[in-house]
């Protein structure tokens, strides 16, 4: 099975499989959403399974927390675990300040409330996401149902004065009807191009009537797990300043896709 993934899935992999790594018995873990973090709760739980690792996850979605309790690992809201050693997440962009757009899968809110929630975030990827400036991918707002013209209408016009690129904002579809956060929110999908300044942007949006948050995550992230299609990753952390590459081998008979039903 496993030399049938692509080579973007062989580099999520690769990134997950590294990124467990950092994970010891006894943690309280953000477990994030997307299908890089997917393919690291598997790998969280092929630890479960054979190693006998005890961790509590907090998922940032239902989708997330699912695939957890399937994966035999025991789950917990945020107010419960209180707070968390460490959070695992994917990322849409990242550049070279590890900063990030997140909320491609719609789970912003819950994904930052978490990641800020832990004394460290790694952030696992594949090379594609990163980024010389962000933007080129739609950065994500997220806003309340309750007058969300009004909302999207507001960002419009905040961003004619901001080092942006593109301006187009558009509310995000779930076939005919509008996509649904787990919050029960609204997401409108900023098309930037380019975000000349991240921090900037960030707190204006959050200023915005109707906005609940928006998918920057500036200086959040501590380590970046960077997969490649032939096995290698690259990890940076960003607090220690230092890059290093190793190569992670992995065969058909690992268990980790005995269970590929997504």
């Amino acid at each position: 099975m496993a030399a049938e993934l692509s080579p973007i899935d062989k580099a999520k992999f690769v990134a997950a499989r590294r990124a467990v790594d950092f994970v010891e018995d006894g943690m309280r873990l953000g477990l994030g959403t997307g299908s890089t973090a997917a393919w690291m709760v598997r790998c969280l739980g092929e630890r479960v399974r054979e190693e006998g690792l005890k961790i509590t996850g907090v998922p940032t979605s239902s989708r997330t927390a699912e695939l957890a309790r399937q994966c035999g690992i025991t789950v917990l809201g945020l107010d419960e675990a209180k707070w968390l050693d460490l959070t695992i997440d994917g990322a849409d962009e990242f550049d070279a300040n590890l900063n990030l757009i997140k909320g491609g899968g719609g789970a912003l809110l819950q994904e930052k409330i978490v990641a800020t929630a832990s004394d460290r975030m790694i952030v696992i990827a594949d090379v594609a996401k990163e980024v010389a400036q962000l933007g080129a991918f739609p950065l994500p707002v997220e806003v309340v149902p309750f007058g969300w013209q009004t909302s999207k209408a507001l960002i419009e016009e905040t961003l004619v004065g901001l080092d942006v690129l593109g301006r187009e904002a558009s509310l995000r579809m779930n076939g005919e009807a509008p996509f649904v956060t787990d919050e029960g929110n609204y997401i409108v999908d900023l098309h930037l191009q380019r975000i000349g300044n991240a921090r900037q942007l960030a707190l204006v949006l959050n200023q915005i009537p109707g906005v609940v948050e928006n998918g920057l995550f500036i200086d959040i992230c501590d380590v970046v797990v960077i997969g490649h299609g032939d096995g290698k990753v690259e990890l940076r952390d960003i607090n220690e300043g230092t890059t290093a590459e190793e190569r992670i081998e992995f065969a058909d008979s690992d268990n980790i896709f005995a269970d590929l039903d997504e």
